[in-house]
């Protein structure tokens, strides 16, 4: 499903920016993904460093960081996380950020009370795809990944 040119995956949580996206893992983890719509106003993704596996991150304070072409600065965090996993191939391979928002995750962190103590802060299913697509139309963005 695309909106304004953007890919959306209904089956995501998003903040209420549509900045970045999580996905509950079987595991009770989240697995921390940037969306569509935050690589193209990023632009070319030249560098990511994600936290070491282990750190615990307070909400507020980024699990990662991105550097592009356009822009340098933290990858949102909303919750308070331990990171579990930091994507390896995406800090080898920061432009697959670009190629495959949705595939190319980021991090995976571990919440205190379990992934379900923190998802109802964010947005999913046909609410999130109506304030996804408003943001693209609002701020004219328009991704590469047009269908």
């Amino acid at each position: 499903m695309d909106c304004n040119g953007c890919d959306f995956r209904p089956d995501r949580y998003y903040d209420d920016e549509y900045q970045i996206w999580l996905r509950r893992e079987p595991d009770d983890t989240l697995t921390v993904g940037m969306t569509d719509l935050s690589q193209a106003i990023a632009g070319r993704i030249l560098h990511v460093r994600v936290r070491r596996p282990g750190t615990r991150r307070p909400a507020g304070k980024p699990v990662a960081t991105i550097e592009s072409g356009k822009w340098a600065g933290p990858v949102p965090n909303f919750i308070d996380c331990t990171i579990v996993e930091a994507n390896e191939r995406i800090m080898e391979q920061p432009e697959r950020l670009n190629a495959d928002p949705y595939g190319a995750w980021i991090a995976r962190v571990e919440t205190p009370g379990g992934a379900g103590a923190v998802l109802d802060r964010f947005v999913t299913g046909e609410a999130a795809r109506e304030g996804y697509c408003a943001r693209a139309r609002r701020d004219e963005i328009h991704c590469k990944q047009a269908t």
